[in-house]
């Protein structure tokens, strides 16, 4: 088997990570040991448990049988494959399988996870810190102790024997953590900063990527008296070959660019600025409507194990089977599909995740098979979507099978999902203060669109 194809058969289908101490149920599925730990805890009470793949029940909880043979094979793959996962970083203690580390202690030189982070944290002298790949950095290369302060006059990184009887005795010195904030602050006000000078040069993007549009509308028309009579054409023309009013667009410095190089990337990069507060509403009206569209969920599509609400706004994942009636549009595996579908125009709707611990939101085309895990978001050519796993940085976008892990954990509680139809972009943002882009498809849509939710735990709500 190809190394991409082995690598593929080491995510767990849960997290969409590389396997973590990966366990087997008796239905024969591997799943990382929190991972499915977790899930059981949510189906404790409920009268019987239930294997996330197949849906296979059991009426005592399983026990979770260590994968020896697939924990090596884990192993071996971190440290021969340079892939992201052989990045993180291990617990220096647990040598029989990888164990993610929660802390590292500076003291010792060691990575630390949950069960070893006990004895270490129960000692002053045993510094702890977030897991490190670098823990000797952080010791003074002349007395082998830890880095506590700064010396202002050397602005270097000391420890106390360097600042009571080394090099930078009776300097200047301040606590090490203390400097950093004060520098990261001004890391900030900097960023906002340029921020705010991004917006206003995407504006500007924004504002002749509308004028090509139009040109390209007008040089499209065969009725010359509507050509004629456009009332915007002057103000579309260069103003030295047109004899137009200079002033008009004077302060456009985006006018000397490329077309062709304009057209192929300004919606890409407007994208994450289209919905900030900073930007006038003016261009938000013009860009996507100002209500959110309309979102029902479609019961004829629920799986039986999704319970949808009176309202057809909120699914809830269930452990009861709600004996829908069977029909080819019904999914087998916790999902749902809306019952308004797009086939062109700018759309935007926003999504409460908060009552759910692992979820997926998108959107995929009719067509798209509802058997088996091949039908979940993003596991096909068909879909496209967004996974979150709550409390963890298990954040990924899916498409056709392939899995991108964000850099950034989603932390509020709504997501919003905006549909360019025509432009063929898909762009997720969380809804925070500022909203914040995520991630944006770029696809050629061939069908209509669904809004599509996947519900592994919980509840999942469409916000009106």
């Amino acid at each position: 088997m190809a190394s991409a194809e082995v690598r593929d058969e080491l995510d767990c289908s849960i997290c969409l990570n590389i396997f973590t101490d990966p366990v087997t149920l008796r239905c024969g599925h591997n799943f990382c040991q929190i991972c499915i730990a977790q899930m059981m805890d949510t189906q404790d009470g409920l009268g019987n448990y239930s294997c996330p793949e197949c849906r296979d029940k059991f009426r005592e909880r399983p026990a979770l049988m260590r994968n020896i043979t697939l924990c090596k094979i884990v192993r071996n793959f971190l440290h021969t494959e340079p892939c992201k996962e052989a990045t993180k970083i291990f617990c220096t203690y647990c040598v029989d399988s990888p164990v993610p580390a929660v802390k590292s202690c500076l003291h010792c030189e060691a990575s630390l996870c949950e069960n070893h982070l006990r004895v270490h944290s129960e000692d002053a002298e045993h510094v702890l810190s977030d897991p490190s790949t670098s823990l000797g950095k952080r010791k003074c290369s002349v007395h082998k102790k830890i880095l506590e302060y700064y010396c202002t006059e050397d602005d270097t990184c000391i420890c106390m024997s360097c600042s009571l009887v080394g090099e930078h005795r009776g300097h200047r010195v301040e606590n090490l953590y203390e400097v950093s904030e004060k520098k990261k602050e001004k890391l900030r006000s900097v960023l906002r900063r340029m921020t705010s000078e991004i917006q206003q040069v995407e504006l500007k993007k924004y504002e002749l990527s509308r004028k090509m549009r139009h040109l390209e509308e007008l040089c499209s028309m065969s009725d010359p008296v509507a050509v004629l009579e456009d009332p915007d054409t002057c103000d579309l023309y260069d103003p030295v070959e047109q004899g137009c009013d200079e002033n008009l667009i004077s302060h456009d410095k985006t006018k000397n660019l490329n077309p062709a190089v304009i057209s192929g990337t300004f919606h890409a990069e407007l994208l994450p600025f289209l919905f900030s507060k900073n930007v006038d509403n003016k261009i938000k009206n013009e860009t996507y409507p100002q209500a959110p569209a309309e979102i029902i969920l479609d019961v004829t599509t629920a799986s039986n194990d999704i319970h949808i609400s009176n309202d057809r706004r909120t699914a809830y994942r269930t452990f009861t089977e709600q004996n829908w009636t069977e029909g080819p549009e019904r999914f087998d595996y916790y999902q749902v599909l809306s019952t308004k579908k797009f086939s062109t125009g700018r759309h935007y709707w926003d999504v409460d995740i908060s009552g759910s611990w692992v979820w997926m939101v998108g959107m995929c085309y009719p067509s798209i098979g509802r058997r088996g895990t091949q039908s979940i978001i993003g596991g096909n050519n068909k879909s496209w979507g967004l996974h979150g796993y709550r409390g963890n940085s298990r954040h990924a976008v899916r498409h056709n099978g392939k899995v991108i892990h964000l850099p950034q954990m989603i932390s509020s509680a709504g997501v919003r999902i905006c549909l360019d139809y025509e432009a063929g972009q898909l762009s997720f943002y969380e809804l925070c203060d500022p909203i914040r882009h995520i991630y944006t498809f770029i696809a050629t849509f061939t069908e209509p669109l669904h809004a599509v939710l996947c519900v592994c735990n919980g509840s999942v709500r469409i916000l009106g």
